[in-house]
């Protein structure tokens, strides 16, 4: 059974940056969403198989970015300058398709917080 399980969430300042992980029991196009409290989830990125391209919503580009380490079946969310409402519950996601991953992925992680705060 594929698994997914991400790390390195935690409380930091606004401004601040952080890098979560995830760690894959199998090779997948990858992404990331999040659930801000009292929240729909949304989609915060993508990235291929082979992490050849990314995709990223308006609202974290710029300051989010993605990458891969095949190596390793891992994936890495960099958040920079990071505001109180980047606040939430980031969730790994997994697909064979980078195409349904950003609106019906067929795995997920368990979640990591993430909280933004001064």
């Amino acid at each position: 059974q594929v698994q997914l399980v991400e790390s390195g969430g935690g409380v930091v300042q606004p401004g601040s940056s952080l890098k979560l992980t995830c760690a894959a029991s199998g090779r997948y196009a990858m992404g990331w969403f999040r659930q801000p409290p009292g929240k729909e989830r949304e989609f915060v990125g993508a990235i291929t198989l082979t992490g050849d391209k990314t995709y990223l919503p308006d609202s974290v580009k710029g300051r989010f970015t993605l990458s891969r380490d095949n190596t390793k079946n891992t994936v890495h969310l960099e958040m920079n300058n990071l505001k109180p409402e980047d606040t939430a519950v980031y969730y790994c996601a997994a697909d064979r398709s980078i195409v349904k991953l950003p609106t019906a992925p067929a795995l997920w992680g368990q979640g990591t917080q993430v909280t933004v705060s001064s």
